[in-house]
């Protein structure tokens, strides 16, 4: 199972002091487990609360939604793996391997992956906010790999992952189809891109 990262003093509603991180990091852990058990349309934030030990209207103090709270937990796992440091020349390699990184994030968790896909395609303005997070920690690593700022190519390689997760949220293709099916797609269009 992939770890939890702390955000540290800043959430996405609110600066946090250590007693208030803890019980946010309480609340995300607990959502996993509540998924797990419950699926993500038996899971609410009044079962997560009290698999957290903590009251509902407090979770309410820190998640909007349970959209919210699943938004974070995978946003969590994105910044919990480090960028790729690689000494590969070829930018394909580099591509794919972020790719894979973050397509695997909750590969191994289907309850988690199945949630995440439905709460961050919600219209919650908490949800929105990390959207946003999460695609620009994605397109920085992208062009980190890629090398350049070549807005073209991170787009496209954006709309690839973007697309090969929905599928996989959908149960179309596994996490693993998609990391296989993300690494020949990205390698074409770059290779394409650069002849």
């Amino acid at each position: 199972m992939s770890e939890l990262a702390s955000t540290g003093i800043e959430a996405t509603r609110r600066r946090l002091t250590e007693k208030q991180a803890d019980t946010v990091d309480r609340l995300t852990a607990a959502a996993i487990d509540v998924l797990s058990r419950e699926g993500y349309s038996g899971t609410t934030i009044r079962l997560v609360a009290a698999a957290a030990g903590v009251g509902t209207a407090t979770a309410y103090t820190y998640f909007s939604s349970k959209e919210h709270l699943i938004s974070e937990v995978y946003w969590r796992r994105l910044i919990a793996a480090p960028p790729l440091e690689t000494d590969d020349a070829d930018p394909a390699a580099r591509v794919v391997a972020v790719l894979r990184q973050v397509s695997l994030l909750v590969a191994d968790e289907p309850a988690l992956a199945s949630a995440v896909s439905s709460a961050l395609l919600g219209d919650d303005p908490d949800v929105r906010h990390l959207r946003v997070r999460i695609g620009t920690e994605i397109r920085g690593r992208l062009a980190a790999a890629l090398g350049s700022t070549d807005s073209e190519s991170l787009s496209m390689l954006e709309l690839l992952y973007s697309g090969a997760l929905l599928q996989a949220g959908m149960n179309i293709l596994s996490y693993e189809q998609v990391a296989d099916l993300l690494e020949i797609s990205a390698r074409r269009l770059l290779a394409d891109r650069h002849t």
